[in-house]
C-alpha cells in the first residue's frame, strides 16, 4: 500500500459567484484533518462576514485580495500570506479589476458547517 496520494483531479466545488475552487485535499478526499484549495476570485467578488472553527492560511499567487478581520481592512499582494486564527470574525472580497489567484489551506478541513456565514 503506497504511503502518499497524488491529486491530479481536484474537486470543483460548484459556485454561483464566478470564483473557482479546486479542492485538492479535504473532505472531498476524506480528509478532516486539512484542506487545500487552488482559488481563483473574479473582480468584484466577495462573501458575507463570517466566523470560521478552523484557522486559515491564504497565499496570494497573483492579483490582490482584501480582508476585513474583526472591523480592519487588510490588503495583501502576490507573494503575500496571511494566518487567521479560528473563531475569528472575517470577510474575503476582491473589490479590485483583476482576478486573484491563491491558495487556502484550513486547519481542521474546510466544511459549510464550520465556517458559520452570516447571511
Amino acid at each position: 500500500m503506497k504511503k502518499y496520494f497524488i491529486q491530479s483531479a481536484p474537486f470543483v466545488v460548484p459556485t454561483t459567484d464566478g470564483k473557482l475552487i479546486e479542492e485538492h485535499h479535504g473532505l472531498t478526499t476524506q480528509n478532516r484533518d486539512v484542506s487545500i484549495a487552488h482559488m481563483v476570485a473574479p473582480p468584484g467578488w466577495s462573501e458575507p462576514f463570517q466566523t470560521p472553527e478552523f484557522d486559515e492560511y491564504t497565499y496570494i499567487i497573483k492579483g490582490k485580495k482584501q480582508f476585513i478581520i474583526e472591523g480592519e481592512t487588510i490588503v495583501l499582494e502576490a507573494g503575500q500570506s496571511i494566518k487567521i486564527e479560528k473563531n475569528t470574525r472575517i470577510q474575503y472580497s476582491n473589490p479590485f479589476e483583476e482576478p486573484c489567484e491563491y491558495l487556502a489551506i484550513c486547519l481542521p478541513a474546510f466544511s459549510m458547517d464550520s465556517v458559520h456565514r452570516e447571511e
